[in-house]
């Protein structure tokens, strides 16, 4: 087996195997603002002015003049709810900066396995124990967020949606059967 088989097996064994009821990951697949407001735990306006100021954008579709809807896709999401608990436990707005261009950096299969840790005055990503032991023993307070826990909240809050919007549509395709019989 040469190493690019290796690599190619290696590959291979990150993929999901199974993905029955999990929201898309795909990129062209988008959430409106409400919708990600929503699912992020944050008012549309604390959205509209994260957009705006590109603390956290749109990846699917941008405004792009008056009456264009934003979208927002699966990793936007989970950035702006992990944002949300950053604000909550009190760290800067600078600070958060920072770490979302770490998190972007980092790739949303990588972050499964991740843990953001703060001392309060700065956020650090931690991908391995040996990173939160480090950072816990320096003796300071600390508080880590788990992003694998924040991804499947965002899933399954994002799968609660599709369920209901499917639910309405069939009952809307319904009453216009109804209507046209």
């Amino acid at each position: 087996m040469t190493a690019h088989d290796a690599l190619g097996e290696q590959k291979f064994s990150t993929e999901l195997l199974f993905t029955d009821g999990l929201p898309e990951m795909d990129d062209e697949v988008g959430y409106r603002g409400a919708q990600a407001a929503r699912a992020a735990g944050i008012t549309y306006r604390q959205l509209d002015y994260w957009a705006r100021t590109e603390l956290v954008e749109p990846t699917v579709r941008g405004a792009s003049g008056s009456g264009s809807q934003r979208l927002y896709g699966f990793r936007d999401i989970l950035v702006l709810k992990l944002v949300k608990r950053l604000l909550d436990t009190g760290i800067s707005l600078q600070q958060i900066r920072i770490a979302v261009d770490q998190l972007r950096a980092a790739g949303i299969r990588d972050l499964a396995g991740t843990t953001l840790m703060s001392d309060g005055a700065s956020v650090y990503l931690c991908t391995s124990n040996d990173e939160v032991i480090d950072l816990v023993s320096r003796g300071q307070g600390v508080f880590g967020i788990a992003v694998g826990k924040v991804l499947r909240e965002v899933e399954t809050t994002l799968i609660d949606f599709d369920a209901q919007q499917s639910d309405q549509m069939d009952e809307l395709a319904a009453r216009r059967a109804a209507r046209s019989a």
